[in-house]
């Protein structure tokens, strides 16, 4: 994600919650920077690829990308953090008109 994305973001985060509250606010910011800590993760991934070659002496061997394990750490705290937001709820739109057949009322059942 692009540095302005993260703006927008947050821009659209702010809007969903109390900005008088100053925990919510730095929960966004929080959440925001853990997006960024993310998209880095990302950046060194698709550089490196999603393994890595580890040479100790004679011995060679492959595993996982250090920054997977950590794309997986900062995960679970987004998610933590998102639930602990308390986002303003949106208004729900009107339920709809009662549905019709054929221009007359729908007839309920006979049960």
């Amino acid at each position: 994600m692009e540095k302005e994305n993260f703006e927008e973001l947050k821009k659209q985060l702010l809007a969903r919650i109390d900005t008088e509250d100053l925990l919510e606010v730095k929960k966004v910011n929080d959440l925001i920077r853990l997006h960024e800590l993310d998209a880095a993760c990302d950046e060194v991934i698709d550089r490196d690829g999603v393994s890595i070659t580890i040479e100790n002496g004679s011995q060679k061997f492959i595993k996982s990308h250090p920054s997977m394990n950590e794309k997986m750490k900062i995960n679970a705290q987004k998610i933590a953090l998102e639930k602990s937001i308390k986002f303003k709820l949106k208004a729900t739109p009107a339920p709809a008109a009662p549905s019709t057949v054929e221009g007359e009322p729908k007839r309920g059942s006979l049960i």
